[in-house]
């Protein structure tokens, strides 16, 4: 089985008692331009052993990463949900951190409905996008790449958007009923904004979900749906940093990489998951 970041682990450092514990999705079910999201944990895995211990200040790998079986992603997307879901469950209630690598941006539901499962407390999304997610369906499946959000703000869930800048009306008028909180691209690009404060009452407790497309096209064209426009690499990180202070993300996901062969997307996409996790210490 791949590991991530193998060529740097300790022995100690790769067992059940780690604090991340990735879990690879290779999902891909509801792509509705490019494709390809089905190779992208293994792509960021292999990736993942060109990285260095540190990343800025931090070293992540020091408190252990523990790398689970890919999950099953075959049969009814509902029943795909609840296996994962079942996993970060189990991550949250032995204390870990779940770390999970797509796949398609689907697979969120399931991974934020089992760490609110665990936890039992409000918990509030981050989310880095080049779209809102939020159409009630797609393509007639609720639980498309393109609704995800939308079923998870029916399920409560807070939501803060960063980075978008393709949206449809359904979706301009889900987030005023949701009352989502968002900073579309255009706005953070053209004003190079590396911070933006979160509302007081949003949740303490943070679930990260960064979609790769949430970058520009030129720093990031291995994904499904590529946008003009988007975020730079250090601010999206820097934006998902500011949003975390005085908070505790309680899992994350890394979505939407759809390797074409060109390594450097497959490593820009390994590192930016090791630096999230370097968010999460």
């Amino acid at each position: 089985m791949s590991i991530f970041l193998d060529s740097e682990l300790t022995a100690s450092e790769r067992t059940e008692t780690a604090r991340f514990r990735v879990i690879p999705v290779p999902l891909e079910r509801t792509v509705s331009y490019g494709s390809g999201t089905a190779n992208g944990p293994a792509a960021i895995i292999e990736a993942s052993n060109e990285l260095e211990r540190i990343v800025g200040t931090a070293e992540p790998s020091a408190n252990g990463i523990f790398t689970e079986a890919p999950l099953d992603c075959t049969g009814p997307l509902p029943d795909v949900m609840e296996r994962l879901a079942q996993r970060t469950e189990a991550a949250i209630t032995a204390g870990k951190v779940p770390v999970t690598l797509g796949g398609e941006h689907s697979l969120s539901y399931g991974a934020v409905t089992g760490v609110a499962r665990a936890l039992g407390k409000p918990v509030g999304i981050v989310q880095i996008d080049a779209h809102a997610d939020l159409r009630v369906a797609y393509q007639g499946e609720k639980h498309s790449h393109a609704s995800v959000m939308h079923l998870l703000a029916e399920d409560g869930v807070k939501l803060a958007q960063f980075g978008v800048r393709a949206l449809c009306q359904q979706e301009v008028d889900s987030r005023a009923s949701n009352h989502v909180f968002f900073k579309d691209a255009e706005e953070l690009v053209t004003h190079n904004t590396h911070a933006v404060d979160l509302p007081d009452d949003f949740p303490e407790l943070i679930y990260v979900s960064f979609d790769v497309d949430g970058l520009d096209p030129s720093l990031m064209p291995a994904t499904g749906t590529p946008v003009p426009g988007g975020l730079g690499y250090y601010q999206a990180l820097h934006l998902v940093e500011h949003a975390l202070k005085g908070r505790k993300c309680v899992g994350f996901d890394v979505v939407e990489l759809a390797p074409d062969g060109n390594a450097a997307w497959d490593f820009t996409t390994a590192q930016i998951v090791y630096r999230l996790m370097a968010a999460c210490e």
